[in-house]
């Protein structure tokens, strides 16, 4: 019989194997096609295990099934559900619109699949052998899953608009000749995309997909010793929370569940670079526990990111830089073992409105973690810092942020400027601490007192002059503006002169300081 005739009857063709041939009833009955042995060993789609003809159906049949297969039986809905099936030749459906059920469980692909422009309602491939998936612009209806498959030469889906949830849990990705695992530029994906326990071989690209609900990396490895990128992600955006955290292992649990006492815990480890420059994030950023292993030019850089939250709680990187410039979230949680040391950095331009800490986190520390984002002077952190915690009620805690930037600052200072500087910290903690003003304001009043009370004192206009008064003198010497009646009817000559002048002089300096101090407290800065 040639292929198409008595197809409409659902009459079987008479090139059929036996194999191809139970296939095609199982299609018409809308059952499982199981032609596993029952041995483990044998049946592992990744082992080495040789299967036979008896095991094995042509891709060509498959297709012919998939586009233009025979009709179901009364009362029955077909399908192709296939279990230890060997497919010989390339599963080609490009472009074809595949309206029947679609799921393949412990299949061996012998070469790649090719949906290109294909149209499913549901796909389902699990714990497959594929050499390479080629799914570019793919539409699905429903679900995607790829659970538990290796992909010998990498998956393509970029452009591709998968409807409900993609899962790619336990799947196993070597690269192909680009150097990619896995190219999804431009995906989109209507609700989840479940990639836990995921390895990756390769650099995973991302570019501009879009994310319905959440995008899930738990427990994920990802390498990539190749490239500079194992992550490629920017302009991803995820409707609610991407999670680089850990995963359960060898427990069956719901995705994302917290894992019960006792599982084994695999965190999320990516040995190569992290590329999620602007991204926006509806929920959050998680990186509890994750572990980043860089070279040296590697980072994770989340330039320009936004997010409500951003849970920097991994372990310190050893190499490489983390980079945040230019990203704002709303709360930063994060622990003082989390960040990299000085040079390895860089926050110009983070916004940040909550520092919610976990664990101790001193303010020494925390004006550490902003010196070390900053190898030249920047102003902006420490005024980022001093903010948030003005807002949150920290005023002194503010004030020491405020004082450390100073300090910072004076380092980039010419040498005048720098002796200056430390003359203000010395003495008035550059007006930071305004009752350092007011105790050597008082030092030097009873200096001036003890002074001027031995000092030879006649008057300007005889009869015209008050009681001399040491004490009144020397505050009227330290306090500008006010005029207390002593300083213009006495004469001071030879060093009691030059005592007073200097008197003058700091009194100015030390009351503007007072004054500045006494604004900002005002101020709640």
């Amino acid at each position: 019989m040639t292929e198409g005739a008595g197809i409409r009857d659902g009459d079987l063709p008479d090139d059929l194997t036996a194999a191809e041939a139970g296939m095609w009833q199982a299609f018409r009955n809308g059952t499982v096609y199981d032609l596993s042995s029952g041995d483990t060993v044998v049946d592992d789609p990744h082992g080495g295990h040789p299967w036979g003809p008896e095991r094995t159906v042509r891709a060509r049949i498959v297709c012919w099934l998939l586009l233009d297969g025979p009709p179901a039986l009364a009362g029955r809905v077909s399908s192709l559900k296939l279990t230890g099936v060997q497919i010989s030749g390339t599963l080609d459906l490009a472009g074809g619109t595949v309206v029947p059920y679609l799921e393949m469980k412990g299949c061996r692909f012998e070469r790649e699949i090719l949906l290109p422009e294909a149209r499913f309602t549901t796909a389902r491939f699990v714990d497959c052998s594929v050499p390479r998936l080629e799914a570019a612009r793919v539409h699905t209806e429903g679900d995607l899953h790829l659970p538990r498959c290796r992909f010998h030469n990498g998956v393509r889906l970029t452009d591709a608009h998968i409807g409900t949830d993609l899962l790619m849990n336990q799947a196993i990705v070597y690269r192909d000749r680009s150097g990619r695992s896995i190219a999804a530029d431009g995906m989109t994906v209507g609700q989840d995309l479940q990639a836990e326990l995921l390895e990756s071989h390769g650099e995973l690209s991302l570019r501009s997909a879009t994310i319905g609900v959440s995008l899930s990396l738990r427990g994920a490895r990802l390498t990539n010793p190749y490239t500079r990128l194992a992550l490629n992600a920017p302009q991803l955006t995820v409707e609610r929370t991407l999670y680089l955290t850990p995963a359960g292992v060898g427990a069956s649990m719901l995705s994302g569940a917290t894992p019960a006492r006792g599982t084994r815990i695999q965190r999320f480890e990516c040995q190569g670079g992290v590329r999620l420059d602007d991204g926006r994030f509806g929920d959050a950023v998680d990186l509890e526990r994750a572990r980043f292993t860089f070279t040296d030019d590697q980072e994770l850089s989340l330039r320009r990111v936004q997010a409500p939250e951003l849970r920097f709680l991994g372990e310190k990187p050893q190499r490489g830089k983390v980079v945040l410039s230019g990203a704002r979230v709303g709360n930063l949680v994060d622990r003082a073992s989390a960040w990299p040391g000085p040079g390895n950095l860089h926050m110009g331009g983070f916004v940040y409105e909550n520092l919610v800490p976990h664990g101790p986190f001193p303010l020494a520390e925390r004006l550490e973690w902003v010196a070390a984002a900053t190898a030249e002077y920047n102003p902006e952190p420490y005024e980022r810092l001093a903010a948030v915690l003005r807002t949150g009620g920290e005023d002194e805690d503010a004030r020491e942020v405020l004082l450390a930037k100073q300090r910072r600052r004076r380092e980039s200072l010419p040498l005048a400027a720098k002796l200056w500087g430390y003359v203000q910290d010395w003495t008035v903690a550059y007006g930071y601490r305004p009752g350092r003003a007011a105790v050597w304001m008082a030092v030097l009043w009873a200096a001036g007192t003890l002074a001027f009370a031995h000092a030879s004192h006649p008057p300007v206009k005889r009869g015209e002059h008050p009681e001399w008064n040491p004490a009144l003198f020397a505050l009227d010497l330290l306090l500008p503006v006010i005029d207390l009646g002593q300083v213009g009817f006495w004469q001071l000559r030879g060093g009691w002169q030059w005592l007073a002048a200097a008197m003058i002089l700091l009194g100015w300096i030390l009351a503007t300081t007072v004054a500045a101090g006494a604004t900002r407290l005002l101020r709640r800065g």
